[in-house]
């Protein structure tokens, strides 16, 4: 029997109908369109308004497209991972919560948290749950609601996220396509360079964490972005070198949409034209656990069966990544 391999086979996404512009942010913050432009490529996000909806909410959107693309019943559903930085609440879990109400009674889930690499991270997990042949159908969501811890009087935060999620199915497959390889990496010196300082263990909710502001995302922007640079490009080439690949077998990068000269330094040290780059983040700035999917979304039409994708990331903590995959429909 050939090898058993774990491939994705539906898509859905969902993100709110609020544009942000980089117009709307000039009244808000000292910033400007060529300004934001010029360092992130971004020029406009979706931003989930109401206040009484959350991360689970958009998760459970674009679950719910996916269902209804592919057909399929939410009881068959085995498993619901979902990645996410910025969950319903804490403690009560996110997934659980999503799986419950799209009806997926026969599937347990958790949450997982690898902030922008959550996504990536959540690929490896699930194709694993599929490649031990216990699990059929696992479903992968990424939703994050940025817009809920962004300072939107720093203009070096609130210019780069959006709120979004995308979702994927991984089942089976014999014709050896889908997860080929990966290489995920961790470091904790990332730990100061991007973070929300308080609400944990370490420094919990009191007066002083809301009146300094503390529970909003700081970034060391210069420092992340260099290491960020190097890393997302250095794991792409690594797993195109260690799998026999070009840049001529490559169709597509997937890359994780933070920033536009993170995304070009990634594709030149893998030696990609543009166009088999995803770059959407121009429409959606950085959704965080969202960017990926959304990414096989937006380029779904233009995949064809076969073809080699190679998935990056970098986020907090730090995290980082690549997954080369062939797509299986």
């Amino acid at each position: 029997m050939t090898k058993l391999t774990a491939a994705i086979t539906a898509i859905g996404g969902y993100v709110p109908d609020y544009v942000l512009t980089n117009s709307i942010l000039e009244t808000m913050v000292d910033t400007n369109d060529e300004w934001i432009m010029t360092r992130t490529g971004i020029k406009e996000r979706r931003i989930l308004k109401d206040p009484n909806k959350g991360a689970s909410f958009l998760g459970i959107q674009a679950v719910q497209d996916l269902i209804r693309k592919k057909g399929i019943d939410p009881q068959e559903i085995d498993l619901l991972i979902c990645a996410t930085t910025t969950p319903d609440m804490p403690v009560a879990l996110t997934g659980p919560y999503i799986a419950t109400q799209i009806g997926a009674i026969n599937a347990f889930s958790f949450d997982l948290q690898g902030a922008c690499s959550g996504f990536l991270y959540g690929m490896s997990v699930a194709a694993k749950y599929i490649e031990s042949g216990r699990y059929k159908k696992v479903l992968l969501v990424g939703t994050d609601k940025m817009s809920s811890i962004i300072d939107y009087t720093d203009r070096a935060t609130c210019i780069i996220f959006g709120d979004g999620a995308g979702a994927v199915l991984f089942e089976p497959n014999y014709e050896g396509l889908g997860v080929q390889d990966e290489l995920l990496f961790s470091d904790g010196v990332g730990r100061e360079y991007l973070k929300i300082e308080a609400g944990g263990s370490l420094l919990p909710p009191s007066f002083e964490t809301i009146k300094n502001k503390q529970h909003y995302v700081f970034q060391d922007g210069k420092t992340v972005f260099k290491y960020a640079v190097f890393s997302m490009a250095e794991a792409s080439f690594k797993i195109m070198e260690r799998n026999g690949l070009t840049g001529d077998d490559v169709d597509w990068l997937v890359p994780h949409q933070a920033n536009k000269r993170i995304i070009d330094a990634t594709a030149h040290r893998m030696q990609l034209p543009e166009e088999k780059v995803m770059i959407n983040i121009h429409k959606y700035g950085n959704t965080t656990a969202a960017t990926l999917p959304l990414a096989l979304l937006d380029y779904q039409n233009q995949l064809k069966k076969g073809q080699n994708l190679i998935f990056a990331t970098f986020g907090g903590g730090f995290t980082w990544g690549a997954l080369y995959l062939k797509w299986a429909y």
